[in-house]
């Protein structure tokens, strides 16, 4: 009897130990698998470009450009975010990732923008039920030339446990109503340690547009660092957007940068907007100002008033939500900026709100 005791203990131990096993080669496996498909993608790579406008810009006529990032679709104002302590992992459903990506797009459309640059555009990613949001917006701008910049693509992310995020695959998609001649990638500077794993791939793509009279109109869709960034490395990316800007305005073109620079644009907005709150985050430092190149600067005379373009995801949106600007444009001093105005949609359709901005190329 005693002997059969021991033995039925010892299989006891056998089986825990055989189960203990398996969840460390699983785990183990996984992070294999993590490490084994990261990549980045090479720099300066040659993007396709869907040519399909005709028009030209001219000196002396107002133009109108529209950023605005869409947040794969899934921000409606009561989703909550898990990488800023809230509960969601993915959109609540396709059908609600579809009604999104249209309610951005035809948010842009009401303002007839010549030129428009959305980030956090995904393309077959888990979180967003595989929703081809580039082909959605592509579509709503069917007689504008286009630029897709792959900004993000991850592993499968197995957390949280109960709704994985899953596998990411996002981008920067620029619409125009010009023709565009030819387009540019450019990878970022990402950490280097263990949080490169959630700073996949960040970029900026460059989209030439010929002019009338000879020069061009070089148009940088950008969406910089958020997650795990500090502001040393926030400042490095920057500085190589700056200096690829100050190269084609020394060339006598016309620059403009629209996107979502994961910095407290105007520098006092977070203040503004939060006065009663000490929070600080890493994606909300102040706009380096004096790293802006001579001849440049941010469009931020708002024409209707401060308006925030950001909400932090970490509650339902509300009057307590922590909101800041983090979108705008900057443009060369070539590049005349008649009005800019952060849009308040009640962040119905993103976490994010668009900037319109009119301008005149002199």
């Amino acid at each position: 009897m005693e002997r059969a005791k021991k033995s039925s203990k010892w299989n006891f131990f056998k089986i825990l130990l055989i189960i203990v096993l398996i969840l460390i080669a699983v785990v183990l496996s996984y992070v294999a698998y993590v490490f084994w498909t990261y990549h980045r993608i090479a720099d300066n790579q040659t993007l396709e470009v869907s040519d399909v406008a005709a028009a030209s810009p001219k000196t002396g006529e107002e133009y109108t450009a529209v950023t605005y990032n869409i947040g794969f679709g899934a921000y409606t104002p009561d989703f909550t975010f898990f990488m800023d302590e809230g509960k969601q992992s993915r959109a609540a459903s396709k059908e609600s990732v579809i009604s999104c990506v249209e309610g951005c797009g035809q948010t842009a459309l009401e303002f007839e923008p010549d030129l428009v640059m959305f980030q956090e555009v995904d393309t077959g990613s888990t979180r967003s039920y595989q929703v081809e949001q580039s082909e959605i917006l592509r579509q709503m701008f069917r007689d504008d030339s286009s630029v897709f910049a792959i900004n993000y693509h991850s592993a499968y992310l197995m957390y949280p446990l109960l709704e994985p995020h899953g596998a990411s695959n996002s981008g920067i998609l620029t619409e125009s109503a010009f023709s565009v001649s030819s387009a540019l990638r450019r990878s970022l500077p990402i950490a280097t340690s263990m949080k490169k794993f959630l700073d996949l791939d960040r970029c900026y793509s460059i989209s030439r547009i010929p002019m009338e009279n000879g020069k061009e109109l070089v148009v940088f869709n950008t969406h910089l660092s958020a997650y795990g960034t500090s502001a040393a490395q926030g400042n490095a990316q920057l500085e190589m957007l700056f200096a690829d800007m100050q190269k084609e305005y020394e060339a006598g073109n016309y620059v403009i940068c629209g996107g979502d620079f994961n910095h407290d644009f105007t520098l006092t907005s977070r203040k503004d907007f939060n006065p009663d709150s000490d929070k600080t985050y890493t994606w909300c430092e102040p706009f380096p100002d004096e790293a802006l190149p001579e001849g440049f600067f941010k469009c931020v005379d708002y024409t209707e008033g401060l308006i925030p373009t950001t909400r932090y995801t970490n509650i339902p949106y509300s009057e307590d939500s922590f909101t800041v600007i983090l979108d705008g444009f900057v443009v060369s001093d070539n590049v005349e900026c008649t009005y800019v105005q952060n849009i308040d949609t009640g962040f119905q359709y993103s976490d994010h709100n668009p900037v319109v901005m009119r301008f005149v190329l002199k």
